[in-house]
Order: structure tokens, then sequence, then C-alpha cells
């Protein structure tokens, strides 16, 4: 499929979207992020995630993001909850104030260690051991959706991608119901992964997660953090444009809207985007593919035409 092909009918092919926004740490961010939020909301996402620092973090700020999108948007938030440097009954407290609020959807993660990608994780003495432990624990508070992350690539603290399959399978017989891959550039690696994962006897939906490249030398540098492989075609595709944020935004959304293209073409119809709290950019790649707001929908925020 081309993209003239995509604008025509990529909302018939049954694509569908979700997007991941990170909290914010100062004014000038918080006004980007209900921006960012305030243009993606007409896309009609299926969800929308909001992450948790390293270590719990940004855990205030987490919650009083979410609380905001439910309260001021027509969205469905998702709370990434973490079981990184807290006992149990800090993140059932967590999670309970989720149900309260209203919450119904939770991407469960192990997390990073305070120290950041690269740290030995060390589990809380009093708490949950891993990402299935955390999952299991949510799901006897409240029957909550529950996200939870793939790596067709390997987490790099796994051994192997059979290791990580044994986890996720863990993850999902203590009840997740769709797992988010790491981000990837070759598609081979997300098929690759798939065929595995569906071989093993897991059947929920393996949503591939979409990085536009924003920063190149940005996206190379997390990319070592994470484990994930940057091509080298990729590398050719931003190759002179360091000083040229222009042209690096173009291309940036053809490449994304080309992957997903390529992985539509192949049978997947779910996306999850790393949106960076910068909206122009995936807004461009999901009008390519034919996500349009539909019959002009607006979820303004009840006091955000400002921001808007």
């Amino acid at each position: 499929m081309n993209f003239a092909q995509a604008g025509q009918n990529g909302g018939g092919r049954g694509i569908r979207v979700s997007f991941e926004f990170f909290p914010p740490k100062s004014a000038e961010m918080e006004q980007s992020l209900w921006q960012a939020v305030a243009r993606l909301a007409p896309l009609d996402p299926r969800f929308v995630s909001v992450t948790y620092g390293a270590g719990g973090s940004t855990r205030e700020r987490t919650h009083a993001t979410v609380k905001r999108i439910l309260a001021e948007t027509a969205l469905t938030p998702a709370a990434h909850v973490t079981c990184v440097a807290a006992t149990r009954a800090e993140v059932d407290a967590v999670v309970s104030g989720y149900v309260g609020a209203g919450v119904r959807h939770i991407v469960a993660l192990r997390g990073d260690p305070p120290a950041g990608v690269g740290e030995k994780f060390a589990p809380h003495p009093e708490g949950y051991v891993n990402a299935a432990d955390l999952v299991a624990g949510i799901r006897r508070i409240a029957d909550f959706e529950v996200s939870v992350a793939a790596y067709p690539e390997k987490h790099p603290e796994s051994l192997n991608v059979a290791a990580d399959i044994d986890m996720l399978k863990a993850k999902v017989d203590a009840g997740a119901s769709r797992a988010i891959t790491q981000f990837f550039f070759d598609n081979e690696l997300y098929f690759r992964f798939l065929d595995r994962v569906r071989a093993s006897g897991i059947g929920i939906p393996i949503v591939p997660g979409i990085l536009p490249v924003q920063n190149f030398k940005q996206t190379t540098n997390f990319a070592a953090r994470a484990g994930a492989t940057v091509p080298n075609w990729l590398a050719v595709r931003f190759d002179g444009l360091d000083d040229d944020p222009a042209t690096r935004r173009l291309i940036a959304a053809a490449v994304a809207a080309e992957q997903v293209l390529g992985l539509a073409d192949r049978g997947v119809t779910d996306f999850h985007f790393y949106t960076m709290n910068r909206a122009d950019l995936v807004y461009a790649i999901c009008h390519l593919l034919g996500v349009r707001p539909k019959h002009g929908a607006r979820f303004p925020l009840t006091e955000g035409e400002s921001v808007g």
C-alpha cells in the first residue's frame, strides 16, 4: 500500500492508534503536554498512556496527569505502574487510588532501577518482584485491562529472547490482556518475535510500539540503552540533517508511516506511538495512514482552549 491508498482507506483497513505521553517536569513542559493532548485527541485513540519515571520518580505527576485527562477530556487514560522502589502496600494504594478515580486500564511494568537503564534491578524487600507478580497484584484489586511490555530484540537484562517470551507468558498467565512492544525499526524483527510468541501459545494482541525519530542522535543513544537496533538504512535517511530540523521532521514522518504501512500490509491493525509529548509529527503520520478526525470531531480540554 502506498501513501495515497492509505489516505483513502486507512480507516477502512481498521488501523487503530494509541499514544504515550510522559508527565511534565516544568510549567513549560506542562504546556507542551497539553498542547499535544489537545492536538491528538480528535484522532480518537483507543487509549493514551502516561509513563512513570525510573524508580517512581514521577509518581505524583503521573497521577495528576492521568486524573486531569479523565476529568477534562474524552480520552481513555492508561496509567503506568511499576514495582520499583515501593512496597506491595504502596503499589496497591496507588492502584486502588486509580480505581477510585475511574481509571480502568493500567500498563504494568517492572520499571527501570532508580539509577537508570544498565543498573542491576533489585526488587524492594517488601515489593513485587517482577512484572508478572505486579500484574497478579493489580488483578487482585480490580478487573483492570492490563497492558504489559514485550521485547522483539530482547530485554537488555535477559539472557535471550526465549527468556523474554517465558516472562511474557508469565505476565499473560497472571492476567495481562495486551502487550506493547519496545520500539523497533526493522519490521522483520517484530514478525519473527510474533511467530515465536504465537508458537509458545500466547494469544493476546502484541501491539507494535512506534517511535517517530524526533532527533536521530538522541534516538540512537536511547536505542543503545534499550537494546534496540538502529539499521544502517535509517542512518542514511537522516545523514546530513543534523542542522536541518525541518527536513528531518519530513523524513521522520515518511519513515514512520512507511514502517506502519509495512506492518499493516501484513495484517497488523493496532499501533502505539511514543509521542515524546510532540504532537505534530505523530499527527502527520496518522494523517498519512488515513487516521483522521471523524466528521470534524474535537475533544478540547474543558479549560484548555488556550493550550490547544
